[in-house]
């Protein structure tokens, strides 16, 4: 009786902690939160006010420390602009020579009230197509709103997508005298009103992070923002130093990192690759089994036709039988 009840106080801190595991990439995105960056942004009143935002402690979105320097790294917010789209960057100078970004706000004008956003995860710290997004859960249980997939029929419900325009951060970057942002800020050039702290483990990150992870917000597998991918392309960065760093992590972890990055249409075809590499090494041990009892059977009919003559050996042409 005792042993049942201690294994009922236990059960819920297990199953939580297999859940927190279940929830880590095995990749330094890990201690940065997008979800969080996601909420920070949706409640800003300028990208001034956003970079601030990420690099306040309270808010504890920012845990990164990719110079290992043991202090949490200062996340600038720089603009790339052209017409109707931003793409704002989330980059952290490693060193005085190099930079990383951590994730690109995609940012999409569709009409004179609409725009369409999504953040877009760097490979480097997220795996490949790491993408949040907003969400209106209600608007998706009603099948209300613009819808991204019709769906098809009633058993399945539409993906609505979110209209940004009236937040106050798109609203600021649309306004007609809007100046495009840089972060004035560089390395070991930062804000009088920072000062860096200790990163804290994980799990503590994890569980601190957690209130993020509300129906608010969405990872998905469909890029929304092409345009924003375009514009940014050209300016991204990659320090040498994570990139070693992230292969070790990757090496180290590969069932991890993998499982965490594979998106659903990627099953399919690793189920349909597996089908095809067991169907294939059917048919050869199939005709390797067939091969020696092909030979048994034509060598009786060989040698009965060199023993008895006849039909199975050539006369030579112009004789006849006496």
């Amino acid at each position: 009786m005792r042993y049942l009840l201690f294994l009922l106080l236990i059960a819920p801190s297990v199953m939580k902690a297999q859940s927190n595991d279940s929830d880590s990439l095995g990749l330094p995105g890990d201690n940065f939160d997008l979800y969080g960056a996601l909420e920070l942004f949706k409640n800003a009143q300028s990208v001034e006010a956003f970079e601030q935002a990420l690099n306040t402690q309270s808010n504890e979105v920012n845990n990164l420390d990719l110079n290992e320097d043991g202090n949490v790294d200062y996340v600038q917010v720089i603009d790339n602009m052209s017409k109707d789209t931003h793409a704002l960057v989330l980059r952290v100078a490693v060193s005085e020579t190099e930079t990383q970004d951590i994730a690109v706000i995609g940012i999409e004008k569709s009409g004179d009230n609409n725009a369409v956003l999504q953040v877009v995860g760097d490979e480097e710290l997220y795996g490949k197509d790491y993408l949040i997004e907003p969400a209106d859960e209600a608007a998706e249980k009603t099948g209300r709103g613009p819808s991204a997939n019709p769906g098809y029929g009633a058993a399945r419900a539409p993906i609505v997508i979110v209209n940004v325009w009236y937040w106050p951060g798109v609203r600021y970057v649309y306004a007609p005298g809007y100046v495009v942002w840089r972060s004035p800020w560089r390395w070991r050039a930062y804000p009088v009103w920072w000062s860096p702290w200790r990163p804290v483990a994980w799990r503590v990150h994890h569980g601190r992070v957690i209130r993020y992870r509300t129906v608010y917000c969405r990872r998905v597998t469909v890029y929304r923002v092409h345009h924003a991918r375009r514009v940014y392309s050209p300016y991204r960065a990659a320090s040498p130093t994570v990139q070693r760093r992230t292969a070790a992590q990757r090496a180290n972890s590969p069932a991890q990192v993998q499982r965490n990055n594979q998106t659903p249409r990627s099953q399919p075809a690793a189920q349909s690759t597996q089908r095809n590499t067991q169907t294939k090494q059917n048919k050869q041990a199939a005709k390797a089994q067939n091969r020696p009892a092909a030979k048994a059977q034509t060598a009786p009919r060989n040698k009965a036709g060199k023993a008895g003559g006849g039909r199975a050996q050539s006369k030579p042409a112009g004789t006849r039988p006496r």
